[in-house]
């Protein structure tokens, strides 16, 4: 049968452990589990929580552009002449072209006279991988100086990829370009 436990000899029974007391310092044990995690967050910044944002707003941030004084008037390069033969489409065709680029700052003229021969390797296989029937039309002209502007200024600083892996064009030196002579022949 049940064995009732018998008090001591001259005591009385054992007391009872509270039950409340183990609720009070489990509830205490998990506040301050709680307040210490919520105070390392605030001094990471908050990083873990917004980590996919923080990424998305790296990528989205420019590299700081140089201002220009308003009244410094702009700054103009001229390229020796390109003469190249085309792609065939009717028999051999040349292109002969002058440039002349706009650039941020009159610093940069010295950097663009520096890497001088490898821009004018790069617009050169440019110019002679086109076709006379894509630069006839004003806006193959326009789409050729945009893609002499990347060239050049590729050239000049080489492109990086993101974090996804996609390759992000640099913001040289070069703001536009403009032809100073045109000839297909």
């Amino acid at each position: 049968m049940a064995k009732e436990e018998k008090p001591a000899e001259g005591g009385e029974a054992p007391p009872k452990k509270s039950k409340k007391l183990l609720i009070i310092i489990i509830a205490l044990v998990v506040v301050v589990l709680i307040a210490g995690a919520a105070a390392a967050v605030l001094l990471m910044g908050g990083k873990d929580d917004h980590a996919e944002d923080e990424e998305v707003a790296e990528e989205t941030v420019k590299k700081p552009v140089k201002k220009k004084k308003a009244d410094a008037p702009p700054v103009f390069v001229n390229l020796d002449p390109f003469t190249v033969n085309l792609v065939p489409e009717t028999g051999d065709q040349y292109l002969q072209v002058v440039l002349s680029v706009e650039l941020d700052a009159p610093e940069s003229q010295a950097t663009l006279a520096g890497m001088m021969p490898r821009i004018r390797n790069n617009v050169t296989l440019l110019l002679s991988s086109k076709k006379a029937s894509e630069l006839q039309p004003k806006e193959g002209k326009e789409k050729l100086a945009i893609e002499i502007q990347n060239e050049i200024n590729s050239a000049i600083e080489p492109p990086t990829k993101n974090k996804q892996g996609q390759v992000v064009a640099p913001e040289g030196p070069v703001t536009s370009v403009l032809f100073t002579s045109f000839i297909i022949q």
